[in-house]
């Protein structure tokens, strides 16, 4: 049931984790630390990208090299607000990425996502050929995530094409999203132990986007 998610366990992904769990890590502080992890699950999350040949010319010769396959088209979808975090990241790696932002809101009663902002076009051109990158710090009851993946395939993306980076997971949100779209990739930094009663994730870090743009 896991084979389509991937911890990345590295040293420095940890200790940064670390800055964003303690609650006394002041915002410039948390947005520094979430900078930083961004990469490493950016950099995993881009090991399947398609390649194709091309022709470089170095200071001493022509040569055959390895590149991103052009034919792709790559989108980034972070889902506002706390998305926002990993959005310079994978534009400064992935310099032609697409940004197209989709606004989901959490009502606290039910649990469920309520829309407000849709930035994707109504169509896709060769959706075949798309790589998507959800954006969304914290899968827990994978309510949101859910619906980002569904606007995707509703649009003819392959989901197989899709890829979530987020944060952490409780195991409650992983189930959800692979028992609907088992061939989705998620790559997180840490897989938690749980959700409360409140749909928060345990042990967590808080609320992401509060604590990115200090609102708290």
């Amino acid at each position: 049931m896991n084979n389509n998610l991937f911890e990345i366990n590295h040293p420095l992904c940890r200790e940064n984790l670390a800055i964003l769990r303690d609650k006394k890590t002041k915002p410039e502080q948390f947005r520094a630390a979430l900078r930083r992890i961004s990469y490493f699950l950016i950099y995993e999350a881009c090991r399947d990208l398609q390649m194709e040949d091309s022709i470089v010319e170095t200071p001493l010769l022509k040569t055959s090299l390895k590149r991103v396959d052009k034919k792709l088209k790559l989108i980034a979808a972070p889902i506002l607000r706390a998305g926002l975090g990993f959005s310079d990241v994978i534009a400064e790696l992935l310099p032609e990425i697409s940004i197209q932002h989709i606004g989901m809101y959490r009502d606290e009663k039910t649990l469920k996502p309520v829309w407000y902002y849709d930035k994707t076009p109504i169509e896709y051109k060769n959706p075949e050929k798309m790589r998507i990158f959800i954006l969304d710090p914290m899968l827990a009851t994978g309510n949101s995530s859910l619906e980002a993946i569904k606007l995707f395939a509703n649009k003819n993306v392959p989901t197989e094409n899709i890829t979530l980076i987020t944060l952490l997971c409780a195991p409650e949100g992983i189930k959800k999203v692979q028992h609907a779209f088992y061939d989705v990739k998620i790559y997180t930094a840490c897989v938690d132990e749980k959700l409360n009663d409140k749909g928060y994730i345990i042990p967590g870090l808080g609320d992401a986007g509060d604590r990115i743009f200090n609102t708290l």
